[in-house]
């Protein structure tokens, strides 16, 4: 009898053992997802907004908006177009970065971006950007990368964001480590079947 019960103890510690590893494994694969939802909704860590239209108020208050660029990895050069804007807040901006292979060879990058300080994350939001999409080159190629963005009026009530006058958007470009391979083309001098 004693044994019976000593079994099913055993057993039942065993499952419970066996479902936490189960769901630490599950908590794993989630944390990633997980924390980009966090990222997303908060702007925590500089994760700016993401909308489909801009904004339908602007606010009077102007802030410098910096930006930033750099490239890990990659011989490529990287520049906006512009240091810097004076954006009041509301107003849809679209400005343009650069980017030119400066190899022989084909190249493929893709960028992640910040804003900073942190906190403004939560208010910038970009309608449209070249970011986490693989960016090829081919030898000496040059590309235009533009982002549209504005600052959500929803800051100036926000009484952390009262010393604000920066924000510096940045982008860092890294090498996609397994680029999708383009599409074949036709060669120029024949032309395609007719259907």
């Amino acid at each position: 009898m004693a044994d019976k019960r000593k079994n099913r103890g055993n057993l039942f510690v065993g499952l419970v053992l066996a479902g936490v590893a189960v769901g630490m494994v599950g908590a794993a694969y989630a944390a990633v997802p997980l924390y980009y939802i966090f990222c997303s909704v908060t702007g925590y860590g500089g994760t700016t907004q993401r909308a489909s239209a801009g904004s339908k108020e602007i606010v009077d208050r102007v802030i410098t908006v910096r930006f930033d660029s750099n490239v890990v990895g990659l011989p490529w050069s990287f520049k906006p177009e512009q240091a810097s804007i004076r954006a009041k807040v509301g107003e849809t901006y679209f400005i343009k970065y650069r980017a030119k292979n400066l190899s022989d060879s084909p190249t493929v990058g893709t960028a992640a971006f910040n804003v900073a300080p942190d906190q403004t994350g939560a208010y910038f939001n970009k309608i449209a950007c070249f970011c986490f999409t693989e960016q090829r080159l081919e030898p000496g190629e040059e590309a235009e990368m533009p982002v549209q963005f504005f600052l959500d009026p929803a800051l100036v009530k926000d009484t952390d964001m009262d010393p604000i006058t920066t924000v510096t958007l940045s982008y860092t470009f890294y090498p996609e480590k397994n680029p999708t391979e383009p599409v074949a083309q036709a060669p120029a001098d024949k032309p395609s079947a007719q259907l």
